[in-house]
């Protein structure tokens, strides 16, 4: 029974989104224990609370001398202050072992050293005579500045960067190489996170081959399917665990038969590439109602990719993405990409938006959101400038690869002047993020 009357068309993008994002809110993956180094692009799962301090004690910031401040106020090259030195301190020394500071005398120290008991300030080796640092305990140092009595006293103190009982990072939080330092400092071998969203992609279309068959695309008789080889990267960039399914003839048993095939072998999500407009060969919904699914909405009002569709089947969420290669990556960037997101249970769903000038005069006559390719650049005044990529067909790739971000111009915008400030959303894996 087809839920034709049911069906939103024409969405706008914010629209689309939410609709999409709503109609999954409570769907983020199960969570599942895992090593620390296998974690990085997860999402946590529970709340680390630090069971350490860190640093764990009071530590030299300088290679020196640890001294009492009282008793080098006023050191200088002409009234030198003479400490004997009566120990050493270095990176991984016990800190209960360590002789202690007692009125004018000093304790040789490197950087990350604990600081010994009764020090209070670290005198840099060159406020020195550095006689000390030749000759070892039990030799005389002579400092001649007291420039290091100031302020901290190049001390870092105990619990500077963590505190016991602090609580680090919350559900949610996406880990980077950096949390797994972090993680690894307050002793997490291992972490609960949210385990990878599973995401099937059937692409179908008679006249696609894989790159291995490449024979077939000098012959003139087929293409490449592009889309089978750049949607996965994109996929795998939010944190999903991909499956691309051999290309699907453009048959309704075909589609029918792929799709439920891909069910069963268990998806988070499912998504199509081609058939989901109304040409004659477009048998993608109608493999969904077949298989007793339900439309949430088909077509956006966007550019490139207006015909989207969305929808669930057998309590499995779907999108349908255009089959142009340009239509499938901007399409599954802007609707896929959150949603992989937030099934594997990421707080941050959406890409990073920043405002750019435009440097061109750009015509958009359709009453459309159209997210043109740029290239983006920092100008003399140090404003953001975005300038096209290229062509923008949904068929023309280069622009794609030579493309930063994604320029949003608003549907009531119908043409871009030179200088006009719009909203560009960064490509995840855009070049400008890693140009020297």
């Amino acid at each position: 029974m087809s839920n034709e009357p049911t069906v939103r068309r024409g969405l706008s993008y914010d629209d689309a989104l939410t609709s999409i994002l709503r109609a999954t809110q409570d769907r983020a993956t199960e969570v599942v224990t895992l090593p620390l180094t296998e974690t990085l692009g997860r999402a946590l799962a529970e709340s680390i609370t630090s069971r350490v301090s860190l640093p764990p004690w009071d530590n030299a910031g300088m290679d020196g001398y640890a001294v009492r401040r009282a008793d080098v106020v006023g050191a200088s090259a002409h009234e030198p202050r003479a400490l004997p030195v009566v120990g050493t301190s270095v990176a991984g020394s016990d800190p209960s072992a360590l002789p202690a500071v007692t009125p004018h005398t000093a304790v040789r120290i490197m950087t990350g050293a604990p600081m010994p008991p009764g020090a209070d300030a670290v005198i840099r080796i060159e406020d020195t005579d550095d006689q000390a640092t030749r000759n070892g305990d039990g030799a005389t140092v002579r400092i001649v500045s007291d420039r290091d009595t100031q302020g901290r006293g190049n001390v870092r103190p105990r619990g500077e960067d963590v505190a016991v009982g602090v609580t680090l990072f919350t559900p949610g939080t996406s880990i980077r190489a950096a949390h797994l330092g972090m993680l690894a400092s307050v002793g997490q071998a291992v972490v609960r996170v949210h385990r990878a969203p599973r995401v099937t992609v059937l692409s179908s279309g008679d006249e696609l081959v894989p790159v291995e068959a490449f024979d077939e695309v000098l012959s003139g008789r087929r293409i490449v399917s592009s889309s089978s080889y750049a949607l996965p990267a994109l996929l795998r960039s939010a944190g999903a665990h991909v499956t691309m399914a051999p290309l699907v003839p453009d048959t309704l048993q075909a589609m029918t038969d792929a799709m439920d095939a891909a069910l069963g072998d268990g998806c988070d999500l499912l998504i199509t590439t081609g058939g989901v407009s109304v040409g004659a060969h477009d048998y993608t919904r109608d493999a969904l109602m077949a298989l007793g699914g339900t439309q949430q909405f088909w077509r956006a009002r966007i550019r490139p990719g207006g015909p989207i569709g969305t929808g669930m089947v057998r309590d499995v969420p779907w999108i349908g993405l255009p089959g142009n290669p340009v239509s499938t990556l901007v399409t599954g960037m802007l609707f896929a990409w959150p949603l992989l997101r937030q099934l594997g249970g990421h707080i941050t769903t959406c890409h990073v938006k920043l405002p750019v000038r435009m440097c061109e005069h750009i015509d958009t006559p359709a009453a459309l959101s159209y997210f043109l390719r740029a290239r983006l650049s920092v100008a003399m005044d140090g404003v953001l400038e975005a300038t096209i990529a290229g062509p923008q067909g949904s068929n023309l790739q280069q622009s794609m690869v030579h493309a930063d971000a994604l320029v949003l111009v608003p549907e009531e915008v119908s043409q871009v002047q030179p200088g006009m400030m719009l909203s560009a959303l960064l490509l995840p894996d855009a070049p400008f993020l890693t140009a020297a």
